[in-house]
């Protein structure tokens, strides 16, 4: 798996242990051996205008996915299909924040953003109750396991 990470956030960011979840996450979900993902760490403005500019919202948000080859996760009696994952944007600042309020601190906050954005670049949604339910719990399950290995 080729996995980039860019940080351009000014703050400082675990890159080795980042790539390790998110080669984690691609694993349980059985994503294609060879797929790329890029993720990219930034300030609140540059988020800001990404968010305004992609998704019509304002202000910063906390991750934005933007899918490239509509990879799926793998069937466990099936290959994974080749391609490329696709692009995170992370912004710590906001991580910071929700993590503290959360009660779990900005790592922690970061590790839930990048599962839940690769997962999005998968295709999970969470507009319905179900597909919320579906994804959270996904979600939930990944980060459990990551972090009792």
């Amino acid at each position: 798996m080729s996995i980039e990470i860019l940080n351009e956030s000014g703050r400082e960011l675990d890159v080795k242990r980042l790539a390790e979840l998110s080669r984690f996450v691609m694993d349980r979900m059985r994503v294609h051996p060879l797929a790329e993902l890029c993720i990219k760490a930034v300030d609140e403005p540059t988020i800001a205008q990404l968010n305004q500019q992609w998704m019509e919202k304002e202000g910063p948000t906390d991750v934005l996915a933007f899918p490239m080859d509509e990879l799926r996760p793998g069937l466990v009696n099936e290959d994974p299909e080749e391609g490329v994952l696709g692009d995170l944007v992370l912004c710590p600042d906001v991580a910071a924040r929700q993590g503290e309020a959360a009660g779990h601190g900005t790592g922690a906050e970061i590790e839930l953003l990048t599962v839940h954005g690769i997962l999005h670049l998968l295709g999970y949604d969470h507009a319905e109750p179900e597909e919320h339910r579906e994804m959270f719990g996904l979600q939930d399950e990944l980060l459990a396991a990551w972090r009792t290995q």
